[in-house]
């Protein structure tokens, strides 16, 4: 295990080496109890505060995050073993955020005025108070902060439970907000045992993870018993399909990108390949081709494509799904084999002659390693995408536009990508359907989900 609760601490691994970086004491109730407390008041103020003022507020954060930029992000890859640049850029795209919200909030947070007979009817969107925020490992900086952004323009504070061990990127994320704007978002260090007291406490409006399904499961049930909102962001098993009339070489290099981005740590990564008949062999030969020429090793070099999976015990469960799948029937094509030596590497793999079945296509696989499967037409194609529990996102490839635009509405997902990878944005609303959870994040939506619509009726005045 990367990080493992031992009594008063947990301890941060370096996946790449296996070295010990910190032990970070967990917090005891009274300091638990202090953090909500100054959160919770922190919102009273905050709420009052005006959307002028937020923004001021946010782009100000955005400021600092570009400042603390190679702090974080040797952080990020110290913890989670992606690659600098890659921990450079979504520092990045969080400071994005910020500002985007920073541009907009005042406007999707506008009133909606109604059409009735009275003087005036319009609906508001005070914000809730304070969120929790329960985040994964896979984006330290990104995933927070796509929730916080929006939540904080709305006139929320918030709350972080971070994965354990990412616990450096969550005090150094804290600290970087706290010079802007303190007890606006507060870190706590707990172990995920503690995580329903939390949820519980009478301090916490609502609740937003980004997690497994058995998480995403278990956090639902407690606020369902204390009657509090939730967007839950769970797993996925994308498919991208490609249909025979789509630039192969073009769906090919894309492939290659969807999946082995941050070493194929994301709930949003492709992760069935589904090619027509057609040109089903043609794909298989490029991806595999592209995905060999991935280089594999330290995460600071800068000639290195993906580094360790963020825990040892991460790489063996895919390796074991790996070779479930090839005893299913599957064939490798590129990869497979977990090298020697210290570190959570697992090189970028491919199999091929994968049904929908099978366990790489049946379970989420979460790491490098990629599931082909052939169709026989177009209506095929769908119906294997939508043979999964998951319905997170989507990618579709096809030359024919108005053709893409049929088959969309079919895809069962909370979003559909033609001609590109999934790639989540502030601009777009970002969640899924099925047991990928509910609720959204990003955009105009994302902003709305922890505020009250609050109807306001005025009838005319008499006389």
């Amino acid at each position: 295990m990367a990080t493992t609760d031992v009594r008063s601490h947990v301890e941060s691994i370096d996946p790449a080496t296996g070295d010990v970086l910190e032990r970070y004491p967990l917090d005891d109730a009274p300091a638990v109890d202090r953090a909500l407390e100054r959160a919770h008041t922190k919102q009273l103020s905050w709420r009052d505060a005006g959307f002028e003022r937020r923004a001021e507020v946010l782009r100000a954060i955005a400021t600092e995050l570009r400042s603390d930029s190679d702090k974080l992000a040797e952080l990020i890859t110290a913890e989670m073993g992606k690659t600098l640049r890659e921990a450079r850029a979504e520092i990045e795209k969080s400071a994005w955020a910020c500002e985007y919200y920073a541009d907009n909030g005042a406007a999707f947070l506008a009133h909606d005025v109604l059409e009735t007979e009275y003087a005036e009817t319009y609906v508001d969107f005070p914000p809730l108070g304070t969120v929790l925020a329960i985040m994964p490992w896979n984006y330290p900086v990104w995933q927070v902060m796509r929730a916080a952004a929006p939540a904080l323009m709305a006139g929320n504070t918030m709350v972080l439970k971070h994965a354990s061990n990412v616990t450096g990127s969550a005090l150094a994320l804290a600290e970087t907000i706290a010079k802007v704007e303190p007890e606006l978002f507060e870190a706590l260090v707990i172990s995920s045992g503690n995580v329903a007291d939390v949820i519980r406490d009478q301090r916490i409006d609502a609740v937003t993870l980004t997690g497994s399904e058995m998480v995403g499961i278990k956090v639902a049930t407690v606020c369902a018993e204390v009657l509090k909102p939730s967007v839950l962001e769970l797993g996925g098993s994308d498919p991208f399909i490609i249909l025979e009339d789509a630039d192969v070489e073009a769906a090919a290099a894309m492939a290659v990108r969807a999946r082995f981005s941050n070493t194929g740590q994301s709930c949003v990564a492709g992760k069935r390949f589904i090619a027509v008949e057609g040109v089903a062999e043609a794909f298989e030969e490029a991806f595999a081709a592209k995905t060999g020429a991935l280089v594999m090793g330290a995460p600071r070099e800068e000639s290195v494509d993906l580094g360790p999976m963020a825990r040892v015990d991460l790489r063996d469960e895919l390796a074991d799904q790996v070779v479930r799948g090839v005893a299913a029937g599957g064939r490798v094509l590129v990869g497979g084999t977990v090298p020697e030596g210290p570190g959570a590497f697992y090189p970028p793999t491919v199999v091929g002659n994968v049904t929908d079945e099978n366990p790489l296509a049946r379970e989420e696989t979460f790491g490098p390693a990629a599931a082909v499967l052939r169709a026989r037409d177009e209506d095929h194609a769908v119906q294997i995408a939508n043979n999964s529990p998951y319905g997170l996102s989507s990618s579709l490839w096809t030359q024919d536009i108005s053709r893409a635009r049929r088959i969309t509405p079919h895809i069962e997902a909370g979003a559909v990508f033609v001609n590109t990878m999934t790639a989540s944005d502030p601009r777009v609303p970002f969640g899924g359907v099925k047991r990928s959870g509910w609720g959204r994040e990003l955009g105009a939506y994302g902003i709305r989900e922890f505020t009250n619509a609050q109807a306001i009726t005025i009838a005319p005045r008499k006389g």
